[in-house]
């Protein structure tokens, strides 16, 4: 995934990693990739992802998410300055698709806290991780003030 690969779970300050990305997609003039990943259960035989028959339709509640957003996101350019955006939707762990998708990409650009986790915390566990082992630049967004 070259270019600028951005984290989207649907929350407001995912919201806020999407547009930062966008507008620096739009200014380097290269793509973006939204990706969204539906959490699933960690097996407590293996420690690999268990995947449940519901987990499909959340993937896909999930990718119409994301794609609404990057529509909206991408609806403040002009069609000259538009990057070319798309969306890809997993299931498996945020943490470790978003170091996966780290390798081909250029930049990584993530909220500082998603949907879970506590209010408190300024940097979320996934960002955290994702900071740590990403195999390109990173930069968490943070909450808009």
């Amino acid at each position: 995934m070259p270019g600028i690969v951005v984290g989207f779970d649907g929350s407001e300050n995912a919201e806020y990693a999407l547009d930062w990305a966008m507008r620096h997609a739009a200014a380097e003039h290269v793509p973006v990739t939204v990706l969204t990943v539906n959490e699933v259960a960690v097996s407590p035989y293996t420690g690999d992802p268990a995947f449940m028959p519901a987990d499909a339709a959340m993937l896909d509640h999930a990718q119409r998410a994301a794609q609404e957003a990057a529509a909206k996101a991408a609806s403040q350019f002009s069609e000259a300055d538009r990057p070319e955006v798309t969306v890809t939707a997993l299931s498996g762990f945020a943490g470790q698709e978003l170091v996966d998708a780290s390798r081909g990409a250029d930049l990584l650009v993530i909220g500082s806290r998603g949907q879970r986790g506590f209010p408190a915390l300024r940097v979320s566990e996934i960002a955290t991780k994702v900071a740590h082992y990403a195999d390109c630049p990173v930069v968490i967004v943070p909450p808009a003030r």
